[in-house]
């Protein structure tokens, strides 16, 4: 077969941890999951693992991955947050990489990503070559495999660093057809000009690199890819299967290669069900037999280039321009306001390249009696970023420490290499990509700037936080109210600073409302309490003590004495300090309790800033996720007596509300505010207790349906995916407890009466696994309690729109 097809997809998400808590802290705009990352991970990154194939009557008749099939790379920065919070989906993706291997003959389809998606040609040679060999050391711990691919972020493309990719044994990339210059045979003079776009895609191309080495390099075909990402074929996958044999020609006498590339959000995330139409197109095309599919690797060991090709340097898939959309007013952007522009890309790119620089001078001049060669350390230091603990640490400074790197010379040199990465964080090419500097990417590279400065700092160097904010007030937000560079730090990237002290404080708040173990953890942190006293007196508390707190990444730590008073509702007051040593801290032990047990509240305060010199903190100062639970803690009281309030206008005027019901009178504001949060909340929580009411929900959903009442949909129907879920995964774990499988179907048929739906993709994955496993043993047995099994299975099946046999 002389037709081929590859599909690539690039999956990514812009970084979006606090660089102080290495997590990524609630975001309201992903509700009702928790942030981005999970949302979009349910909605492409798991579903592209177990995709659906249809029957003619709309029944799933197979579950595929379409990871197995295509070329795809996933960023490492999205893969490390996957390792913590989605480690099924990460398993399925090394699993279908390994399956791929076995499908095209031994090279898998997972490629390589350089680091944190900067944009190579604007980087200096260090970054570049780190950015190169810290993706390679990601995906070999990921995929257990050298990579053969690598893929560059926005295709960006310079010489320099496709010499650093084939420097570490990378055979290929893959670019946007307008990145290629000009084309020859290979062992021919005459070079052929392809600008515009009017390389042919078909084929593989050769680029020879300054050092000797060279690289092949596959150009997309552009109509499709764009077609695929923006006009809609996704919406039928024999439609999508047909546009990708729209680009074979038979007057090509080579082996045709038909590929496309596109964000792997394409695939369910911006176009729902995409993954399914992704998933159909791939097996037409094996069913029909129009192409054989194949990944890149595979293709290039069967068809080496026979053509050398030079590319456009500094140039990219999403720039019209160049690269300038990362560093100055192009035009390209995503939409925005009308009048709006981006100037202020040019000055954060010139404030962060000066940062940089003076970043660099501060790690080589700190690091001389630490670190052998510190650019060296850096290009290493990957392996402590992916596996944290005593052991690759200590093997890391032995390898690259000058004589005994222990103590605070050890926190120095920690902190260094953490100011190192930091520097090359802030660079992450989505600060620029979009259409204001307060949005958020852009604020998250300010912040991993804010951690370098501080870093830098506490090292012995200089503060350039000044010289930074006066350079960076260049930058002018479109939003009025936001000004300028200066001002987007001070309003969201300042307050996100913390140090130890900051840690105390939260663990001083949160313990509270919450128990720790004497060893503990928050975030990145470790806490151990040496002292803990804890006070009540009816709905205030106080309590007293000290911790040490350490942090993970750097290993500084310092020992805190704290005070905390809540006396009710939002008024909590903190104060820390360095601990000052046994007598002090009696004494301030003495006092606290002794005001607090007499329940003068103004003595406790004063008593709290006579011994605590420091700014008192309230809950304003928690991390954002603890402060959101501990507010919810503390509303609970005021909404129980809300809750109780409306639940008796609903009750007491139930009857009313039927009588204006049936009278076609509109219902007053009031009882419906009321019949509104009660019908909610109680949907709510009957859908989140492990007994199933099915009662009281009917009675719920009668009251939804019959007053035309306005429901949390979001929330209940997230509530009752999890509510089947939990049911299918005690079944998964018990698949003969017949009692399990008929909570399953009782739930389901709940479901089925919501105003609303809820997502049976997980729950139709389980019973799809027991299909294809379990199943046949109970159906094989054929006694009277196998068949009664296999009965109510089968009807399950049916609900899920699974097809059996």
């Amino acid at each position: 077969m002389d037709r081929f097809v590859c599909i690539h997809g690039h999956f990514y998400q812009p970084p979006r941890e606090n660089p102080w808590l290495e997590e990524v802290e609630l975001q309201d705009s992903a509700y009702p999951y928790h942030d981005w990352n999970e949302r979009i991970t349910a909605e492409c990154y798991a579903p592209n693992a177990a995709s659906r194939l249809l029957d003619d009557e709309g029944l799933i008749r197979e579950i595929v991955s379409n990871y197995e099939k295509t070329s795809f790379n996933f960023g490492p920065t999205l893969l490390s947050w996957m390792e913590r919070h989605a480690p099924a989906t990460l398993a399925a993706i090394v699993e279908a990489d390994k399956r791929s291997q076995k499908r095209f003959s031994g090279h898998g389809s997972a490629i390589a990503q350089t680091y944190n998606h900067i944009i190579a040609p604007l980087a200096n040679s260090r970054d570049k070559r780190t950015q190169v060999l810290w993706g390679v050391a990601d995906f070999v711990k990921r995929f257990g495999r050298r990579p053969e691919g690598m893929w560059l972020a926005e295709t960006a493309v310079d010489v320099e660093t496709l010499d650093f990719m084939a420097e570490q044994g990378i055979a290929f990339t893959v670019l946007a057809p307008q990145q290629a210059a000009r084309v020859r045979a290979v062992g021919e003079n005459l070079w052929h000009d392809v600008s515009g776009g009017r390389i042919d895609p078909t084929r593989p191309y050769l680029q020879r690199l300054p050092s000797g080495r060279s690289i092949a390099l596959f150009f997309y075909d552009g109509p499709v890819s764009r077609a695929v990402a923006f006009e809609g074929i996704l919406k039928q996958g024999e439609r999508f299967a047909e546009r990708l044999m729209s680009g074979f020609n038979d007057s090509r006498p080579w082996a045709q290669l038909m590929h496309i590339a596109a964000d792997g959000e394409t695939y369910g995330h911006h176009h729902k069900h995409g993954e399914m139409a992704l998933s159909y197109a791939l097996e037409y095309i094996e069913r029909t037999g129009s192409a054989r599919l194949t990944n890149y690797a595979e293709y290039l060991e069967r068809f080496p280039p026979e053509m050398e090709v030079e590319v456009f340097e500094n140039t990219a898939w999403s720039c019209a321009h160049g690269v300038e959309r990362w560093r100055s007013d192009c035009g390209c952007t995503t939409g925005g306001l009308p009048g709006w522009n981006q100037k202020w890309r040019a000055p954060l790119r010139q404030a962060l390249d000066w940062l940089r620089d003076r970043l660099g001078e501060v790690f080589e001049r700190e690091s001389g009696g630490l670190l052998r060669d510190c650019w060296a350390a850096r290009d290493a230091y990957i392996a402590v970023v992916l596996d944290r603990n005593e052991a690759t640490i200590g093997a890391f400074l032995t390898e690259h420490g000058v004589g005994d790197v222990v103590g605070d010379r050890r926190i120095k040199a920690l902190k260094l290499l953490e100011m190192a990465r930091q520097s090359m964080l802030m660079f992450t090419s989505c600060g620029w990509f979009f259409d204001d500097l307060s949005r958020i990417e852009t604020t998250q590279v300010m912040r991993y700037a804010c951690r370098a400065m501080q870093l830098a700092s506490d090292v012995g160097g200089k503060d350039f936080e000044p010289e930074f904010l006066d350079r960076v007030s260049a930058a002018v937000s479109n939003v009025p109210e936001n000004g300028d560079g200066r001002e987007v730090y001070d309003r969201f990237v300042r307050p996100a600073k913390i140090d130890l002290h900051t840690v105390g404080a939260h663990f001083a708040m949160s313990s509270l409302f919450e128990e720790y173990a004497q060893r503990d953890s928050l975030y990145c942190y470790s806490v151990e309490v040496e002292d803990y006293q804890g006070f009540v007196a009816g709905r205030s508390k106080l309590a007293v003590g000290r911790v040490r707190i350490a942090s993970t990444i750097v290993e500084e730590s310092e020992i805190i004495s704290f005070g905390v008073l809540h006396l009710g509702d939002q008024n909590l007051t903190a104060s820390v300090r360095r601990y000052q040593g046994e007598v002090a801290y009696k004494e301030m032990l003495h006092d606290l309790s002794g005001a607090f047990s007499r329940a003068d509240f103004a003595d406790t305060i004063r008593s709290l800033d006579k011994h605590f010199q420091e700014e008192r903190c309230s809950v304003k100062l928690l991390f954002q996720d603890e402060q959101r639970r501990i507010l919810d803690e503390i509303l609970d009281a005021t909404l129980s007596q809300v809750e109780a309030s409306y639940r008796r206008m609903f009750d007491d005027h139930a009857p009313l509300m039927r009588f204006l019901l049936d009278s076609g009178v509109p219902m007053p504001r009031a009882l419906r505010l009321a019949a509104e949060f009660v019908v909610n909340i109680e949907l709510r929580r009957l859908l989140e207790i492990d007994e199933l009411d099915e009662p009281s929900l009917d009675r719920m959903i009668g009251a939804a349906r019959d007053y035309a009442l306005e429901l949390d949909k979001p929330a209940l129907s997230f509530a009752s995916q999890r509510a089947i879920e939990r049911r299918a995964f005690a079944f998964l774990d018990k698949p003969d407890n017949f009692s399990l499988l008929r909570d399953c179907d009782r739930i389901l048929a709940v479901a089925e009466r919501m105003p609303f739906d809820a997502s049976l993709w997980t729950t139709q994955n389980v019973f799809y696994t027991l299909l294809r496993t379990h199943y046949p043993q109970q159906q094989a047995r054929g006694d009277e309690a196998s068949q009664k099994w296999t009965h109510k299975f089968r009807e399950m099946c049916t609900r899920l729109r699974i097809r059996v046999g």
